[in-house]
């Protein structure tokens, strides 16, 4: 377990670990697995040039995507994601999460809305007692993994001192070898404490947790990600990982970053978001913060080059 702080924190920070909750029929049912940010001591990122792309000039074809389209109040399609439930005891965080579409729902417009409310209406029990907030999880384990490709979400980020939402992917062989040997590639998160900034990091056997490779990008001007939609993307080939912003490239990472150690990301990944209130990273929610709060996703898209 781990006490987390931004990338420019000198406070030593340990590994971190989600609980995964899915269906009994998939191999992760029991498993823990891990979203981290930043380190502290990550390499510096190049500078912000206009991402390349996306297939190098091949034909794209998609792979997956959602668009979210459907009437308002309906769930996501089960034929696509995965909901978890319930809590997570390692990484601290206060949210329950629930089934079904309570807290995520399309809102009739095109958007995934998933919502984190100050709220019990089941009576569900955290690690800490009775749970103070719901949110959703949601992933695409056993329904859809990737190896390389362009993956990209269009999203509106919530706002607010604990509020943690996340785009992300995990290693699918993580029922068999474990969290780091699977891999893990945070393609976004994001802590309240800083509005204007996001993180995109790799994981894996002798780079995870305070050794983690990653990098911040900071919007221009003081804005705040929560003020509008923006794009998240990575660009992953084989033996190179590219993240941007709005097709503004802030990080690559290639095997030479990790001093020796494995490059575990030649293999299929899944995708995963979720909206985390509290934990050991962003701190709790306080009297500043206010609820609901929303992850507005325009929609979910993997292209790969034919």
């Amino acid at each position: 377990m781990t006490v987390h702080s931004p990338h420019h924190a000198v406070r030593r920070r340990l590994p971190k670990r989600r609980r995964t909750t899915l269906y009994a029929a998939l191999s992760l049912l029991c498993c823990s697995v891990v979203m981290t940010a930043l380190p502290a001591g990550a390499s510096a990122a190049p500078a912000p040039h206009t991402a390349a792309s996306s297939t190098n000039s091949r034909t794209a074809a998609v792979a997956f995507a959602d668009e979210f389209d459907g009437p308002a109040g309906s769930a996501v399609d089960g034929a696509k994601w995965l909901t978890e439930t319930g809590d997570n005891v390692s990484n601290h965080e206060r949210q329950y999460y629930t089934a079904g579409n309570d807290n995520a729902a399309l809102d009739g417009q095109g958007n995934l809305v998933i919502t984190a409310r100050k709220e019990n209406p089941g009576n569900y029990q955290c690690w800490y007692g009775t749970c103070e907030y719901t949110s959703s999880r949601l992933n695409t384990s056993g329904k859809f993994t990737a190896t390389y490709g362009h993956v990209e979400s269009r999203m509106k980020i919530p706002r607010g001192q604990g509020i943690w939402p996340a785009f992300w992917m995990l290693g699918a062989d993580i029922g068999s070898v474990g969290w780091p040997n699977s891999g893990e590639i945070d393609i976004m998160e994001n802590v309240g404490f800083e509005p204007g900034t996001v993180h995109g990091t790799l994981h894996g056997p002798g780079y995870s947790g305070s050794g983690g490779i990653g990098a911040g990008y900071t919007l221009p001007g003081g804005a705040a990600f929560a003020d509008d939609f923006h794009t998240f993307a990575v660009d992953w080939a084989p033996d190179s990982i590219t993240w941007s912003v709005d097709g503004t490239v802030y990080q690559r990472r290639t095997p030479a970053d990790l001093n020796g150690n494995a490059w575990v990301f030649d293999k299929p990944f899944f995708l995963i978001l979720n909206l985390a209130v509290g934990g050991y990273w962003p701190g709790d929610p306080d009297g500043s913060t206010s609820f609901p709060q929303q992850l507005v996703v325009d929609y979910v898209r993997v292209t790969t080059a034919d």
